[in-house]
């Protein structure tokens, strides 16, 4: 079977610290330097002094183009190979370039804080600062939640050797972390923990359970580096809200994601409230797995379907290629173009860390997508999710570079919808088989399992970290059991005793992200709202649907997410009964997937 395809980073670099690469960035920390001298001797914004601030932000907008493309080409590198010191070391330097990038952000927000109404609406108005209002004004807003400009700084410089340090190291672990797999035959490997979630979805209940337990073994070798990197993270960001005037832990993750209070807790509300079909997804799961109950590593697992095996690299590409030009064309164009100019490294290897992403320059307009394929459906449709992120990117980046920042909430509602185009396509497709549209399905009721429960696991994990983390440091006996207590509560009775992973918190890269916070329930919102947008598509056609859907991703950098999608799309997503009629819709999914798992699986 093909692994997959290497990515080229030439259009980054012609070479790896060749001259290309180190011109750029002696000329960036250079230009770097100049920008902070410059920024930091300016007065506050005022009416005498706008044409500085208009000249500063100009150019801190060209810097952040070059910044986004050496952040992006480190992080791949080092993702690819972790192995790699060299690699290791740019990282580093990039991410004290993005360091200052942060800085520059928290001292345009402290130029802003004292200005009236009146002179900075003057200043989003001038003409060449007209089309980034909307990025200026989210600014002024986060002023008011800033500290001097003196610890602002301060505290982006620590960043550097101090708070990003720990997602490092979590990295270089991770990345090196290997574990004994013993397979059925009795043979014995050592393989990377990169691979442990691919072969949790196994349909060999045997070796699920081997690469999972051995996968725990070797996190629990790792598990006190692990708990302290997550206690240094979050109590550096404890510290920092209360430094910063935040009344709650959550409204940093809330500003992040660019939602309302009233948005998040109208979807978890809707969430916590939908048993039935977390049961009605977890009993169908174990029902075809010949279970009661499942533990956590039966999730994601493949079923043993007559006529499916492992797909070739060669074969999923037919699959998303052909589901994508059904249903949303231009997404198909869009694939094509990703895989053609090599713009994916997924070959499964050792030293590779574990996990998927998307990363993208805005200053060539390129993106790359990070995976290691295994042959799943569940990694086709990985591919379908990262590229759907890849083609978010080239339609934002119509915009200026400073309003193509999208919120995460936003981000993962164009991978999701790409994912469920996907599915569309081949449960609608007459010569897909009986065989792979069960396969889909299985994917499908995996991901209502994934996000009706796993993820709502990993918000309530983290929030009670946090609640725990006020009080002191939270050992890893003490996160093993919040963990454990946790998913007993989101399994709905659904779980095997034992069968929790208490080392979760450890073995998932998201914990880890050093840029935000409470990254797990913008999946949910992402995977709810392009199914919501796949509803509505069904009812409206593509033709009236797909340019308001452009719309919302063209727009998605420019406000927070309920109202753009109001404005764009017309929901409400400060109603709870949106999120639990969208959830509501979910159900046909299940039921087609036990009409045919009775059908092929002979139940």
């Amino acid at each position: 079977m093909s692994g997959g395809s290497t990515w080229q980073m030439k259009t980054y670099f012609d070479e790896f610290n060749g001259k290309e690469m180190q011109d750029f960035l002696a000329s960036l920390k250079k230009d770097l330097s100049v920008f902070e001298k410059e920024i930091m001797q300016a007065e506050p914004l005022s009416s005498s002094n706008m044409e500085e601030w208009e000249k500063h932000f100009l150019a801190y907008e060209e810097l952040f183009k070059r910044i986004t493309h050496i952040g992006s080409y480190a992080g791949c590198l080092a993702a690819a190979d972790a192995h790699n010191e060299d690699y290791a070391k740019l990282s580093y330097e990039s991410g004290s370039v993005t360091s200052a990038a942060e800085k520059f952000k928290m001292l345009f927000k402290g130029a802003f804080k004292n200005a009236t109404d009146k002179e900075f609406e003057e200043f989003v108005s001038r003409k060449q600062l007209e089309t980034a209002a909307p990025t200026l004004r989210r600014y002024r807003k986060a002023s008011q939640r800033t500290m001097s400009d003196e610890m602002e700084a301060l505290t982006a410089d620590l960043s550097v050797n101090g708070f990003s340090s720990w997602t490092r190291l979590y990295g270089t672990v991770s990345g090196k972390l290997n574990f004994e797999m013993e397979w059925p035959d009795g043979k014995k490997e050592t393989i990377p923990a990169a691979q442990c979630r691919s072969l949790c979805a196994n349909p060999d209940r045997k070796l699920r359970k081997a690469a999972f337990e051995g996968g725990k073994k070797a996190w629990r070798r790792v598990e006190d580096v692990c708990a302290a990197a997550l206690n240094a993270l979050a109590g550096t960001r404890l510290t920092l809200a209360e430094r910063r005037g935040y009344g709650h832990f959550l409204d940093v993750a809330l500003e992040q994601s660019a939602i309302s209070q009233e948005c998040l807790k109208a979807m978890m509300q809707a969430v916590d409230e939908a048993k039935e079909i977390k049961l009605l997804a977890g009993k169908a799961k174990a029902k075809v797995l010949g279970l009661e109950k499942l533990c956590w590593y039966d999730c994601e697992a493949a079923l043993q379907i007559p006529g499916v095996e492992k797909y070739s690299w060669e074969q999923a590409l037919k699959i998303i290629e052909k589901a994508f030009d059904k249903h949303y064309p231009a997404l198909g164009t869009f694939f094509r173009k990703v895989i053609e100019k090599q713009w994916v490294d997924s070959v499964a290897k050792e030293g590779k860390r574990p996990g998927a992403f998307c990363s993208s320059s805005l200053y060539n307009g390129e993106s790359r997508v990070f995976m290691s394929y295994t042959g799943s459906i569940s990694d086709i449709s990985t591919l379908a999710h990262e590229v759907g992120h890849a083609f978010h990117s080239s339609i934002i980046k119509k915009n200026r570079a400073l309003c193509s920042e999208y919120p995460m909430t936003l981000a993962e509602t164009a991978s999701n919808f790409a994912e469920i185009i996907l599915a569309e396509g081949i449960l609608n497709d007459p010569e897909a088989s009986d065989s792979l549209k069960l396969s889909i399905l299985t994917n499908s009721v995996n991901d209502i399992i994934s996000h009706l429960i796993d993820i709502p696991i990993r918000f309530h994990f983290e929030k009670r970290f946090h609640e725990a983390r006020q009080k002191g440091e939270v050992p890893p006996s003490a996160l093993k059991e919040i963990m454990r207590t946790t998913m007993k509560e989101q399994f709905v009775g659904l779980l095997e005793d034992g069968g929790e992973d208490e080392l979760f918190w450890a073995s998932k890269l998201h914990f880890y992200a050093d840029d935000v916070t409470f990254y797990n329930y913008p999946y949910i919102f992402g995977m709810l709202l392009s199914n919501a947008m796949m509803q509505t598509l069904k009812k409206e056609g593509a033709e009236a649907f797909l340019p308001k859907y452009e719309l919302f991703l063209e727009r998605s950098g420019a406000g927070e997410a309920q109202t753009i999608a109001k404005k764009t799309l017309g929901f409400d997503l400060e109603d709870s009964s949106f999120w639990s009629e969208t959830i509501e819709g979910l159900k046909g999914r299940v039921e087609k997937f036990n009409a045919l798992a009775d059908k092929l699986l002979k139940m």
